[in-house]
């Protein structure tokens, strides 16, 4: 069997380099793209503010505090939606068989590429190359024979970063790399594995198929054959709908019951609106509570039908809420979701890892 060859491409602080391409009084400074106001997020960060530990999806109250002279861009969503697609179009160049994970990053499968083009490093540096001198950005690319490593090699040199895993090299490479840096290992699966001893690849390595199915679920199955540079996933160029979802951040934290369960109360009706706008349905029901500290709790509950009913989907949501313990802990973010289309099985169980709101 061919051995694929397939590019991850992954925009270096996208929406950040965007307005500093087109505000040259922004250029060098650490500016973040996101709402400055005491309920925001930072969305992207600037390498400069990354320097002082900014990070997305960090609260910019924070942000400000890690850095006193950040510069706050509250974005534009259309125009970095246009630039994405000038970046698509470099990509048609060389194949069609290119899955968007966002605006900002691909993989693109280059094993029959348009130019006949024998290497796929030779790709990426071209790509690379054309986004800069067409956008004035920068890119990082990631190159292997699947889309696990081919995603791990794109941030391994971050910025303006070009790796490449071999066949030959992926078992060693994998062996070094800390858990954390294995996609689909969030923060909670993480502080999970470190307590069983499991900080590295080679200590995964280690682990059973069966032990990792019996601590971690069908997930397990994902673990192990990453261990071993296993990723059989192609690269889909039309992008099935997995979940969908909905949050909402409050702009005083809440603590009373009655109020939380208005909320979520306000949350299935919007969810309804969109299942019923999309015609998207799963039999999957998440919900997410973000606490004032900015802890996150998701819970999940899946049944034989599909979820589509608001007031069938608000009754679950309160069985869930009533797993979550929000006794004197001030809720300050509800998200309420479906995933996992009928008729998807074990396919499904990467799209379940990834899920988010």
């Amino acid at each position: 069997m061919e051995q694929r060859k397939i590019i991850h491409v992954d925009m270096d602080a996208f929406y950040a380099s965007v307005e500093q391409r087109d505000h040259p009084e922004l250029r060098g400074k650490p500016i973040v793209v996101g709402h400055e106001g005491s309920r925001g997020v930072v969305a992207t960060a600037s390498y400069e503010a990354r320097r002082f530990g900014v990070h997305s999806a960090m609260a910019s109250t924070m942000a400000r505090r890690l850095c006193p002279q950040l510069i706050f861009v509250k974005g534009d969503m259309s125009h970095y939606k246009e630039v994405s697609a000038q970046i698509q179009e470099v990509f048609r160049r060389y194949t069609d068989i290119i899955e968007p994970l966002s605006l900002d990053e691909a993989f693109l499968d280059v094993t029959d590429n348009k130019k006949d083009i024998k290497m796929a490093v030779d790709i990426a540096r071209s790509i690379k190359k054309e986004i800069r001198q067409e956008t004035g950005l920068v890119a990082s690319a990631g190159v292997s024979y699947n889309k696990f490593l081919a995603k791990i090699a794109s941030d391994y040199r971050k910025p303006d970063g070009l790796c490449t895993i071999h066949p030959d090299k992926a078992a060693d490479f994998i062996k070094t790399l800390s858990i954390e840096r294995f996609w689909g290992v969030g923060p909670v699966t993480a502080k999970k594995m470190h307590s069983l001893g499991i900080h590295t690849g080679a200590d995964l390595l280690a682990w059973s198929r069966e032990m990792l199915t019996l601590t971690f679920g069908k997930a397990g199955n994902i673990y192990y054959d990453f261990a071993r540079g296993i990723d059989n996933r192609p690269v889909e160029p039309v992008r099935i709908r997995k979940s969908l979802s909905c949050e909402h951040t409050f702009n005083r934290d809440i603590l009373e019951r009655n109020e939380i369960e208005t909320h979520i109360a306000a949350a299935a009706d919007e969810l309804c609106a969109r299942i019923k706008r999309k015609g998207f349905t799963g039999v999957t029901l998440t919900l997410k509570i973000k606490f004032f500290d900015f802890t996150n709790v998701s819970r999940s509950i899946s049944r034989d039908s599909e979820f589509f009913e608001k007031d069938d989907i608000y009754a679950y949501a309160i069985t869930l809420l009533d797993s979550i313990s929000t006794d004197f802990r001030p809720v300050r973010l509800i998200g309420l979701g479906v995933s996992n289309p009928a008729g998807h099985g074990d396919e499904e169980v990467w799209r379940q890892l990834s899920f988010d709101f």
